[in-house]
């Protein structure tokens, strides 16, 4: 086995080395700009990202959250996924991308990596309070592959009674790659992503060992912090740094 690795790119993107796996977490790649108004929102990214996408080297396949949401999937990233060999998102992903992009519903899994020997399986998220579900759907995911630590990248969730599921169907998660920032807009009332608090309140809930926040900046709808995450997890021994374009061993194999 290889070394888990994040290289973190910004807002929520990241690549993640993992079972000889090159992951890229929903792409976002624009420039900052703000972007016209989709359902009377308009969004704002404040920070281009740390690495183009030339500058990744290979990629395996993208792990999208959700595709109707440029702070997830904006336009650069949607046209990187033309070049991925494999990208898992949601079902209706699948059906309005097209190409490459594979559809799995939540709990179910597919087998990746050259031999198959890594176990991608979507795990449900909510994108908001209860009653959130009209906002489209929205997926994490749980990585697994023999003899490593498992992996939990949890998408737009804001729903802790999710992460529970996923406890309960998993058990322990090792490493957790936690989108926060309390996204809000003034459209929906509520967080649409974790707070640092719940994010610390996630990663007791799956006793993970190892955290990374990320979706934490460059977007203008993030009323939390990196550093608000940072401090969320003071003193709890879990907290990975991940400065920009800098490759990080988060587990040694």
């Amino acid at each position: 086995m290889t070394d888990i690795a994040l290289t973190y790119i910004g807002g929520p993107t990241a690549l993640l080395e993992y079972g000889g796996v090159r992951f890229l977490t929903d792409p976002t790649f624009d420039a900052p700009q703000t972007y016209e108004p989709r359902n009377g929102v308009t969004h704002t990214k404040t920070h281009g990202p740390a690495l183009t996408p030339n500058e990744l080297g290979a990629v395996d396949l993208a792990l999208v959250s959700h595709h109707h949401h440029g702070d997830n999937l904006d336009v650069l990233g949607t046209a990187l996924l033309r070049d991925l060999p494999l990208t898992i998102s949601t079902t209706k992903a699948a059906e309005d991308l097209g190409g490459t992009v594979v559809g799995l519903e939540p709990w179910a899994s597919v087998r990746v990596g050259q031999v198959g020997h890594v176990t991608v399986t979507a795990v449900p998220a909510l994108h908001g309070p209860p009653g959130s579900e009209g906002r489209g759907p929205v997926i994490g995911f749980v990585l697994r592959t023999a003899e490593a630590p498992s992996v939990y990248v949890s998408g737009d969730n804001a729903s802790l009674l999710y992460v529970e599921s996923i406890a309960e169907r998993f058990g322990k998660i090792d490493i957790a790659l936690l989108f926060a920032g309390a996204a809000r807009l003034p459209v929906a009332e509520g967080d649409l992503t974790l707070s640092s608090a719940d994010a610390a309140r996630a990663a007791e809930i799956l006793a993970s060992d190892t955290v990374v926040g990320l979706h934490t900046e460059d977007w203008g709808h993030l009323t939390e912090s990196r550093e608000d995450f940072r401090r969320a997890f003071t003193g709890r021994g879990q907290y990975v740094e991940t400065p920009r374009a800098h490759r990080v061993i988060l587990r040694n194999a």
